[in-house]
């Protein structure tokens, strides 16, 4: 049981009569508590927001770094206890909740050094008669509060991959994280407090969705940065009117596996891809497509890497798939599986569903128009069809409504460029599975996707703007 946990407004720790009770995944007992927020306090953390800006854009970039490298210190010295938050909230197995914290430091420390990076240019003025003697300074500006909302499956890193930038790039930050996995993101509160963030430069609530909307309707919040799903991401969009957006909304990630390909380095890395975190990532291999001549050979090599899954109590060491978020989610699976069987789709592997568990799942003979292709499965759910040539396999991936990453295993360095230029995503995976990432990539995608690119560089990009200083000398 983790301790009780307030809210974090205007710098103190606060409560309401509002009880939110956080349940394990794996058996349905409370493993948390905190406070859904009134109306009243989040008009509180608002207010508090705005205030603290200007104490916080003039931070000098040392003091930022200063600060979010105690951050840094932070997470790693609270690492075991963090990561058990994790599991028990998310149902994220134990080994992989380590990894998420590794993550989450790296993340931090990204932009500790990006703090002390954010620069600007010279640029000649006098191209023009007239403008001799003229040259300019561009220099990028801190926009003021951000709304930073953050979902479940990586509860601690993506919420850091909002609070982190802000942090960095001068801005204050109201950040929302899921109702589901709330006590991760708290506890990095307690990290950022302690670390010595200005009071009210950030403000973490939980609330509903339709507070969270009428939030983000107030002109005092100058940027949205939302990962979660397509339909609410898009509607949020509307409200944004001249202000900035990112938006990270997932997809069903395919990966081409030629016939020049390493076998057996695809057949694992698309295991892996297919089922961490049961599923439930934006970029989990959701469709796999392989090259006729070489089907056999790698389906044969897929099905054994992904019976040595282990799928049990997500606290032990060798478990490798815990719980879905809910039974719910797992239901639903469940029933996409069932309709694509209807429609003449066959299950290799798993396909049966236990509580909150989602078996590995193998399907084929399956089609773009069905569920599990065409819509983001967020499950241990993958398909494998067979492709005659490479320019099918490009059309198959670009198929559907969304654009993520794709990953591509071939040892054709002219097939490569040639999958770079064609795939329509917004990051290609060479040699490894889609759900490849590390914490300074430009991460977004196209299509129904998202909009803007995280990654702590860019996201410090989209959270300020360019300002021209014209001189004449």
């Amino acid at each position: 049981m983790i301790k009780d946990k307030g809210m974090l407004i205007g710098g103190q720790w606060r409560r309401s009569d509002k009880a939110l009770e956080v349940k394990s995944p794996y058996d349905g007992s409370v493993v948390g508590r905190t406070f859904l927020a009134t109306d009243a306090q989040l008009e509180e953390a608002l207010a508090a927001s705005v205030a603290s800006f200007g104490e916080i854009k003039g931070l000098p970039a040392y003091r930022r770094s200063e600060i979010l490298r105690k951050v840094v210190n932070g997470l790693e010295e609270r690492e075991k206890e963090i990561a058990t938050a994790i599991t028990l909230e998310s149902g994220k197995p134990i080994k992989d909740a380590r990894g998420e914290v590794r993550r989450a430091v790296n993340t931090f420390q990204l932009a500790s050094e990006e703090a002390k990076r954010l620069g600007g240019e010279v640029i000649p003025l006098d191209i023009s008669p007239g403008s001799e003697g003229r040259f300019a300074i561009v220099r990028r500006f801190p926009i003021g509060t951000v709304l930073g909302i953050s979902p479940f499956n990586f509860p601690l890193n993506l919420a850091a991959h909002k609070v982190a930038p802000a942090m960095a790039s001068g801005n204050p930050i109201i950040l929302k994280p899921s109702p589901k996995t709330p006590i991760s993101a708290l506890l990095m509160g307690e990290i950022v407090t302690e670390a010595g963030w200005p009071s009210g430069g950030l403000n973490i609530v939980n609330c509903s969705n339709e507070q969270a909307q009428s939030l983000w309707q107030d002109e005092r919040i100058k940027k949205l940065s939302f990962t979660g799903s397509a339909k609410v991401g898009w509607a949020l969009k509307e409200f944004a009117g001249t202000r900035k957006v990112t938006l990270e909304l997932g997809g069903n990630a395919g990966a081409i596996v030629h016939g020049d390909a390493d076998l057996a380095l695809a057949a694992a890395r698309c295991a892996i891809g297919a089922f961490s975190n049961a599923g439930q990532v934006c970029i989990s291999v959701q469709r796999i497509f392989v090259d006729r001549v070489v089907f056999d050979e790698f389906m044969d090599r897929y099905l054994d890497e992904c019976r040595k899954i282990k799928m049990g109590d997500p606290l032990d060491e060798p478990t490798d798939l815990g719980p879905m978020i809910e039974e719910a989610a797992a239901i639903r699976t469940e029933q996409w599986i069932k309709e694509a069987q209807a429609e003449g789709a066959r299950v290799l592997l798993g396909g049966k569903r236990h509580g909150s568990f989602m078996e590995p799942t193998v399907m084929t003979g399956t089609r773009p128009s069905m569920k599990v292709c065409g819509e983001e499965a967020f499950a241990p759910l993958v398909s494998i069809e067979p492709y005659d040539s490479f320019d099918e396999a490009i059309d198959l991936v670009n198929s559907g409504l969304y654009g993520l990453q794709a990953g591509l295993f071939t040892r054709d360095m002219g097939r490569i460029m040639s999958a770079f230029a064609r795939l329509e995503v917004g990051g290609v995976v060479a040699n490894d599975a889609p759900a490849y990432r590390v914490d300074n990539m430009p991460y977004g995608g196209v299509k129904m996707s998202g909009f803007g690119r995280e990654g702590v560089r860019y996201a410090i990009e989209e959270m300020t703007e360019p300002r021209l200083l014209a001189v004449r000398c």
